[in-house]
């Protein structure tokens, strides 16, 4: 099992060299760059930017160099000094701004995990071993809805119910107006705790409803094969002969889908940050890339593929004590 671990965790280093080279190399397939998209906004607005003073942008933003020799300097200043860049459009170093949406993103995803599994899971289990009783075919139709319903549309639903019917009038966002923008305290971790819920579960809504469909199905399958009929034909209860290696095996899609539930999350949520006006890593990454801020944009990609490929390995660690034949597979 270590030497398992320890090849997973070698063959790390590799993906993440690859994974920062693709993330600068995409944000540097636009035509023109930062300073291109400034002086296009000068000119809309009526102002001449010469050549010069633009190529002096250029040498002051850091863009006179090749593409490679920034990307080299770029991963010098992360892997030795912890320094992302400058955003030029907060015209702020990288690192200070962007921690509180990324930890702010992680826990909004991770509760949604949490959320998607303790309900996915036990319902899962249940329209398997009751199928096509009432129950089953009820969460059929609900899991339907929840695939074909898009998450920003259920977040504009919400927050008509709570502005029509609760009377609230400010909606959206993670806190309250008298805890934005100040420093974090057990008061303002209370106020996220209120605010979070919402969009926890609208994130859930649709994963939720694609784990229980993938359960049952595994679920359906294993209980057919002929361990299960041995199991039975000992004598054993049907609630161990269920739970002991079918539910076991059946969970392998639980644990596998770590590695990309994140990015999946993250990518489905920009929308409905943008519509719930959340402050997570969503709209500043889709702000970042329509002005072309590259090194804004390259660390936030960064960041969230380095916590996808942690996640795929904690998933392969999971799915390794979970199923030995993976441990053992050569």
């Amino acid at each position: 099992m270590l030497r398992y671990i320890a090849r997973r965790v070698l063959l790390m280093i590799p993906t993440f060299v690859v994974t920062s080279i693709v993330a600068f190399l995409i944000i540097q397939l636009p035509p023109g760059d930062y300073v291109t998209s400034i002086v296009a906004q000068l000119q809309s607005q009526g102002d001449q930017v010469s050549h010069d003073a633009m190529e002096s942008l250029r040498e002051m933003y850091g863009m006179g160099d090749p593409v490679p020799i920034q990307y080299f300097k770029w991963m010098r200043n992360i892997l030795l000094k912890g320094n992302f860049g400058i955003a030029f459009d907060y015209s702020q170093p990288v690192s200070e701004i962007i921690w509180d949406r990324v930890w702010l993103t992680l826990w909004l995803s991770l509760g949604a995990i949490f959320i998607t599994w303790i309900i996915a899971f036990p319902i899962g289990i249940y329209s398997a071993v009751r199928q096509y009783s009432p129950g089953d075919y009820l969460f059929t139709f609900l899991g339907f809805i929840g695939i074909a319903v898009p998450g920003f549309l259920l977040a504009l639903v919400i927050m008509y119910i709570q502005f029509k019917y609760f009377g609230k009038t400010s909606i959206g966002g993670l806190f309250s107006a008298e805890f934005a923008g100040v420093p974090w305290s057990w008061a303002k971790a209370a106020d996220l705790l209120k605010h979070i819920w919402v969009p926890v579960l609208i994130l859930a809504f649709g994963g939720t409803a694609e784990l229980i469909r993938i359960m049952r199905a595994n679920l359906l399958d294993e209980k057919r094969k002929p361990y299960v009929v041995t199991a039975r034909a000992k004598g054993l209860p049907e609630w161990k002969v269920l739970l002991k290696y079918p539910v076991r095996l059946a969970l392998n899609p639980f644990v596998s889908t770590i590695g990309w539930t994140l990015p999946n999350l993250v990518s489905g949520s920009i929308i409905l940050s943008v519509v719930m006006n959340l402050p997570t890593t969503g709209p500043m990454l889709l702000r970042a890339l329509k002005v072309q801020d590259m090194y804004l944009a390259g660390s936030l990609i960064l960041i969230l593929s380095v916590l996808t490929i942690i996640g795929t390995l904690l998933s392969d660690i999971l799915l390794a004590l979970l199923d030995p034949r993976i441990r053992y597979q050569r």
